[in-house]
């Protein structure tokens, strides 16, 4: 470890986001501990040079010293759909499991936080691109438990000292040399019609195409994992004691469901069907992010803005994935 490298908990690092900021919290000289209970993770994801410790997020009572500099906390139950039909499991999970994180720190001196937020807290946008003084006005339970979590850390920001930033994500996508998604079930647009160049499915269904956009389809800020992963590494050397610091990330500009279906098509080489379905209930039309508060805030700028480059590497990865890697 360098002079100027930090020890670490990383909450939920085998998973995909979890898992490439711990590659780049090693690259950069710190010292890592994971926290997964492999659930949702995977024991892949994993990076060589990182301590393991397999449990809960309640486990970080066990685990956290006063030795520890930060946690950054990834750990959570992230699925839309089911958050509505069991919202009770994201309250337990993501609220109580957070509490318990806040504590476990409180109680060794650990007062410095980088936390795994989500656009989700936002609903459906008034306006776009949509800053962080947007109202938040979630639509699901996964949305209201990230957003009950962030006042949770204002709170504990002013109350008893910590140093906070939540970063509220846009759509993720790619990869970074062995680490990507591995979700099971994949809800992501961009694997899922990976899937279909893979031919793991038929076709592609696109939901709505009659929305008021260029082409009639969605239009969402994909934003590169890699670019992400170095968003938190900025959030970890600019969180300043008693300060809850919330940045967007996202590109701040979006590409259709049929441009990343164009561009699966021209990045593999294989036909991508279509199968046009009616829209899905609380689709918006457009989600763009402003990110210009992590340009100001923290010094980010993404360097992987272009949706070629984004498919690319995450097509690198299904193949990897398929050849048992």
């Amino acid at each position: 470890m360098s002079s100027t490298g930090k020890k670490v908990l990383v909450t939920g690092g085998a998973g995909y986001v979890g898992s490439v900021v711990a590659a780049h919290l090693l690259d950069a000289g710190h010292q890592v501990t994971i926290l997964d209970d492999v659930t949702t993770g995977h024991s892949q994801g994993v990076p060589a040079g990182a301590d393991f410790v397999q449990g809960r997020i309640q486990d970080a009572v066990r685990v956290l010293d006063p030795s520890y500099d930060a946690v950054l906390h990834f750990a959570a139950s992230s699925q839309v759909g089911e958050s509505v039909v069991n919202p009770e499991k994201y309250w337990r999970n993501n609220v109580g499991g957070t509490t318990d994180l806040l504590t476990a720190m409180r109680d060794v001196g650990v007062r410095t936080l980088v936390f795994s937020s989500t656009a989700a807290v936002y609903g459906e946008p008034r306006t776009v691109p949509i800053t962080e003084d947007a109202p938040a006005s979630p639509t699901n339970p996964y949305g209201a438990s990230k957003l009950a979590v962030d006042h949770m850390i204002t709170g504990e920001c002013a109350a008893h000292g910590l140093a906070a930033v939540s970063l509220r994500y846009f759509n993720v996508a790619g990869s970074y040399g062995p680490y990507g998604e591995r979700h099971d079930p994949e809800t992501h647009l961009i694997p899922l019609v990976l899937q279909v160049a893979l031919g793991k499915r038929e076709s592609i269904s696109v939901y709505g195409d009659d929305y008021p956009t260029p082409d009639g389809t969605c239009v969402r800020d994909y934003i590169h994992v890699a670019d992400l992963a170095e968003a938190h590494l900025l959030a970890l050397a600019h969180a300043r004691t008693g300060e809850h610091l919330i940045c967007n990330l996202g590109n701040g500009n979006g590409f259709s469901v049929r441009e990343v279906i164009e561009t699966v098509r021209r990045v593999t080489g294989h036909p991508i069907p279509e199968t046009v379905a009616p829209r899905r209930g609380g689709d918006p039309a457009v989600l763009v992010a402003s990110a210009e508060r992590a340009r100001t805030r923290l010094g980010w700028k993404p360097a992987r803005t272009d949706l070629t480059s984004i498919v690319r590497d995450a097509w690198d990865f299904e193949l990897r994935k398929e050849n048992g890697q």
